[in-house]
């Protein structure tokens, strides 16, 4: 969607805008977490004046259906973002990624929506912060709970653990 904004370009003023983005499409890992539309809304504001830099603030949200990415259970979770970029008619280029070209006195919604929806998302998309994974040598989901497997010592410390049982003994 593009954002008509010549009313502030060279004035201070402000325009509101509300959008609903359908991102059932984009795959984040290996999975399409977005299965809801993307409610967006917030403001463009010239306060600077005349010298065509505008600021884009809002927030975006929807609900995020996602399988964990450590212990492969499916969860659900509400997703919010904040929106802050820069507009201008210029771009330098030592501009970074949070700046974007106003082109016939119009700004790329769906573009800055989108920047930061995915800059915001986490690396991993888990189940809750601490998730325990799964086991790997049996597969048990360590979030139930522990499996009961025995741990293998490390080989690398075999000599050490020999040491050790012959000083019991």
């Amino acid at each position: 969607m593009l954002l008509r904004l010549n009313k502030i370009i060279q004035a201070p003023g402000c325009v509101p805008f509300t959008h609903t983005m359908d991102l059932r499409e984009l795959v984040i890992g290996a999975q399409r977490p977005v299965t809801e539309p993307v409610e967006a809304s917030g403001v463009v504001r010239n306060v600077a004046g005349s010298d065509g830099v505008l600021e884009l603030t809002g927030e975006a949200h929807t609900r995020l259906h996602c399988t964990c990415d450590r212990c492969a259970r499916p969860f659900e979770r509400d997703y919010r973002v904040p929106l802050h970029a820069v507009l201008t008619t210029e771009i330098q280029e030592e501009e970074d990624e949070w700046t974007f070209l106003i082109e016939d006195d119009c700004a790329d919604l769906d573009d800055i929506i989108l920047t930061s929806f995915v800059f915001g998302l986490d690396m991993q998309l888990l189940c809750q912060e601490d998730c325990a994974g799964l086991c790997p040598t049996c597969g048990a989901n360590l979030n139930d709970g522990p499996c009961g497997c025995v741990k293998e010592p490390d080989p690398r410390l075999a000599a050490l653990a020999q040491l050790l049982k012959d000083k019991i003994d």
